[in-house]
This record gives C-alpha cells, structure tokens and sequence, in this order.
C-alpha cells in the first residue's frame, strides 16, 4: 500500500432503538457474539497493513467509553477522535472530521457488519465504490441509481418507489478523501438537506455531478445491530459463521447445544446453554436453560429460563426453583 488509506466510523447516534443498554454504553459497544459492535466492524479489515491505515471515530455521547476501548483492543492502530455535539446527519459529522479527509477514504458506519473482502484496498483505485445489497423493499434505505454502463448516476435516500433495489448498505470508498470534504462543506454551504438532516447521499451526488466515477460491489451478508431483534440475528449469523466457542467451553456439568460463544473467564455451572447464546467475561450462570440470547460482561443469571433475551453488564436476573405437585392429564405452563 502506497498510500495510507483513511478509515472513518461515524457513531454519535444515541442508539435509542436499544435502550435499556445505550442509557450506560454507546451503541458501537453493544456485545454481539462475544465482542462489541466496533469489534467486529474492525476485524472487517484485518486483511489490511496496520501501520498504513489511520481511523477517524466521530463519536457523540458516551464518546470516552469507545476511545477506553480502541486504547485496550485496539492499541496498535493510529486513531483520531472527533466529537459530534450535534446530531445534524452523517454528512455534518463528516465535516467535523474535514481536517482528517485526505487520500483514499473509506466511510462504514458503525452498526454496518458486513462479509466483504477489503484486501484490494493495498492498492486503492481510481474510481469510487459503494457497497449494496438488492433488498425486496427498497423504500426502508438509501439506494443508488445506476447508469447503462453500471456506474452510479445518483444516490436516493428512502425513496417513495420501487424501481431501485439495490440498497446501499453503509459503507462507501472514495479516492480522495479531499473531494469528500469539499462536497460536505458545500452541502452545509448550500444547506442541503433530505428530511431535516444533511444525508450523505447528498454529497455524494454533489461528487458525482462533478465527474466522480463510483461503481458497486454487491455483498451477500449484511447484518444489522441497530434493535435488539437485529442484534439478536446478527448473534445467530456470527455464532454459526466462526465465533462458536463450544469445544473449548464445554465443561463439566453443563450442556452445550452449538453454536455458543462462552467467554473463557465466565462460570458456568448445571446449566443448560445454546443454541446461539453468547456469555461475556466475567459473567456467572448457574441452574439456567439459555437459548438464543445475550449475556454481556460481569452479569449473573440464575436459576432461570431465557430465550431471545438481553441481558447487560452487571445485571443480576434471579429466578427461583417451583415446587409442583401436579395430577393425572395435567396441563401446566409457567
């Protein structure tokens, strides 16, 4: 790689369509299959030369809690920290970030997980790409608008039609990272803005007006973390794609029905676990039956049944056994 290429994650939102979990952490550090959000949006480009990336985080509320943890993950990539007081879109968070824009950018949102191979990125093309995906309702997203030749003429956010599926997933490369700040600075100039926010989309179409080249790139997988339905979903797909833990968790006393990602320093104990259930660090489960569900760092959950649950760090759920003393052809649920 010739260049450093620059890698911005805008993550101010409040991630209110998780609470209760984003009032004490921001959204990019909600565990999904035994790591944060963030996390796996970084392994994303594992593939590429550390030394020859710099990140730009622009982060909101609960901002100090992300740089804690890129400073104890992450210690080894080059970082910078914008904050976004105000949440006025994604292209005004790009413009606070103006100063870091320069070379070959690549833009992904933080709740954007996604397969994709960036590995082409060593040596940074001259035309811009956008990462879609066709989806059957269309009207939900941002889609791209292509030409005959399959270039992109134009980027239309939540459109009020259907005669373009392919939904841009959140994730965008551009040459330079130069051309991306002015078109930002001229869209707030102008005050451009779809809906009552400044979108990037507009500032894409800015960039394409003026002769930018941007193509697709199509990507089979695209998972969400954005409701806790989502999160859920996204815990399934990783647990059964690589973060299934089961060989090495098992232990005495305990059943594991794979796939399960339990965290070497958690305890387990008569319980049943799995499938897709993810325990974090430090957390104690003890005459539990657990499936489908999230349990975050340090949290204690006994003597319960859980499914398509979420469970915090340091929250306590405690349950109690039943005693039954039931007759003939009885039908009993609890």
């Amino acid at each position: 790689m010739d260049k450093k290429l620059t890698i911005v994650i805008p993550m101010a939102g409040l991630g209110t369509r998780l609470r209760p979990h984003t009032w004490s952490k921001p959204k990019p550090l909600v565990s999904v299959a035994g790591k944060a959000v963030l996390g796996h949006v970084l392994d994303m480009f594992g593939s590429l030369p550390p030394a020859q990336l710099e990140l730009v985080f622009i982060v909101g509320y609960l901002g100090e809690q992300v740089t804690a943890y890129l400073h104890t993950h992450y210690p080894h990539l080059k970082a910078h920290f914008v904050e976004q007081k105000e949440r006025k879109g994604q292209s005004h968070a790009l413009y606070l970030a103006r100063a870091h824009l320069q070379g070959p950018t690549l833009m992904i949102f933080v709740d954007t997980i996604m397969e994709a191979d960036f590995s082409f990125l060593e040596n940074p093309p001259a035309e811009g790409i956008a990462w879609v995906k066709p989806v059957e309702n269309p009207r939900r997203f941002g889609v791209v608008v292509p030409d005959e030749e399959g270039y992109i003429r134009r980027l239309i956010e939540k459109p009020d039609d259907d005669r373009y599926n392919l939904a841009v997933v959140g994730c965008y490369y551009f040459p330079e990272g130069r051309d991306l700040a002015a078109a930002v600075e001229t869209q707030i100039a102008r005050d451009i803005q779809t809906k009552g926010e400044y979108y990037l989309a507009d500032a894409i179409n800015l960039m394409l007006d003026q002769g930018l080249k941007m193509r697709t790139v199509e990507v089979e997988t695209w998972l969400d973390a954005g409701t806790p339905e989502a999160l859920l979903e996204t815990n399934r797909y990783l647990l059964s794609s690589g973060r299934d833990n089961t060989a090495e968790a098992l232990r005495p006393g305990i059943t594991l029905i794979p796939p399960v990602y339990i965290h070497p320093e958690s305890t387990v104990e008569a319980s049943v676990i799995g499938p897709y259930v993810s325990i974090g660090k430090g957390s104690h489960v003890s005459q539990a039956v657990l499936s489908d569900s999230i349990i975050d760092d340090g949290a204690q959950v006994n003597e319960v049944t859980l499914q398509n649950s979420l469970i915090g760090r340091y929250a306590r759920v405690q349950g109690r056994p039943y005693r039954l003393n039931i007759g003939d052809h009885t039908q009993l649920s609890l």
